[in-house]
């Protein structure tokens, strides 16, 4: 199974603490934004006291939720108390514990299409916009009906460029192995990728979905035998760096590391990436109730921690007022920067939730084959 991006970004900071380029106080803190904290201890003699568990992926972040959001949530909201659980929270996972009649948790860290999923399963309670506000959002596909995003990411063309005196500025580029030849790099999912297949076809950015999947579809088959395909971000990384592959789609804060490791002979471009919602769904008959959505809220709302989750993990701000804040030597990779924003296509978790099972098995099909 492809690693999702949450997971990718625990790996990147692990990465960071053993290299020394940041401290592990710092990434913790920075975790903290994402909400990607693993299993904090729970103080069963807080007399008194009521709960929001909040899901994620684990990794090396500690405490640092607490310290980021929890204290600062719990300061203005006497009686409740926030712990993590790092167990992963899986769409199958969410929906199993809602289908048991014993849910446990409250806030969970998802994807744009499995809230779609998990909507059409009844797993997910409707966000109430009474209480998260969708002006706390630069973009309609970050507050969906079933989740909302404090976080962004993206998929980015990545290039080689000792290898072409013309950099490429578009997949239709990517897919022009006559003026760009060399061996591709695509992730094993049909998520973003078939995305930018219909785009090598000509369709306006402006207008993609729905995607026409027998045409994307056979625009992978047009170069899977020119094409190497990864299942996680450092494997992404290392087909880039080694040359075994000399253009790819890799998420942006892959192409930003090889860059700046490379000194700038591997570039990305926001070109036509596919910017995407780091999507938090509140499980249905969640024990904290209405809790959760004021918890959610106070993650959109506040710009500052998701500044500092860029600075040192790369994952885009969601919120507006986020960019006036973000330091310049940061807004070059920065992927809800405007002038970065305005180059890119928002994915449309809707659709993909609608769709990416029957997809991503025809995708498969065709690079397996």
């Amino acid at each position: 199974m492809a690693q999702e991006f949450h997971q990718d970004c625990l790996e990147l900071a692990a990465r960071r603490i053993r290299e020394g380029r940041v401290d592990r106080r710092t990434v913790l803190g920075a975790l903290a934004a994402l909400g990607l904290a693993p299993l904090g201890g729970r103080d069963a003699a807080a007399q008194g006291t009521r709960e929001l568990v909040m899901v994620n992926w684990g990794g090396v972040a500690n405490q640092g939720f607490q310290n980021f959001y929890g204290e600062p949530f719990m300061r203005t909201n006497a009686g409740w108390r926030v712990v993590q659980d790092s167990s992963g929270p899986s769409a199958g996972r969410i929906k199993g514990m809602v289908d048991s009649g014993r849910v446990t948790w409250d806030l969970c860290d998802s994807s744009a299409s499995s809230s779609r999923v998990l909507a059409s399963q009844n797993a997910v309670r409707t966000i109430d916009y009474g209480i998260v506000q969708k002006s706390d959002s630069i973009d309609p596909g970050f507050v969906l009906e079933h989740g909302a995003a404090p976080y962004s990411f993206s998929s980015v063309l990545a290039y080689d460029s000792s290898k072409f005196p013309t950099a490429p500025a578009s997949w239709a580029d990517f897919w022009d192995l006559r003026r760009f030849p060399g061996t591709r790099l695509l992730r094993r999912d049909a998520l973003a990728t078939l995305d930018a297949a219909q785009m090598a076809l000509g369709k306006d950015p402006a207008n993609l979905y729905p995607i026409d999947l027998r045409a994307a579809l056979g625009k992978i088959r047009e170069i899977r035998r020119n094409s190497v395909y990864w299942n996680n971000g450092s494997e992404s990384e290392q087909f880039m760096r080694t040359g075994e592959a000399v253009m790819g789609m890799i998420w942006h804060t892959r192409a930003t590391v090889l860059e700046r490791e490379t000194n700038g002979r591997i570039k990305f471009t926001w070109a036509q990436g596919l910017l995407q919602a780091g999507i938090f769904v509140i499980p249905r008959n969640n024990p904290g109730g209405e809790m959760a959505q004021r918890l959610l809220a106070s993650m959109l709302a506040n710009p500052e921690p998701q500044v500092e989750l860029l600075k040192f993990l790369g994952n885009g701000p969601t919120n507006p007022r986020a960019a006036a804040l973000v330091p310049q030597d940061f807004r070059r990779v920065n992927p809800t920067d405007p002038g970065n924003a305005r180059q890119q296509v928002v994915l449309n978790g809707t659709w993909w939730g609608d769709n990416y099972t029957q997809a991503n098995a025809d995708m498969l099909d065709i690079v397996t084959g």
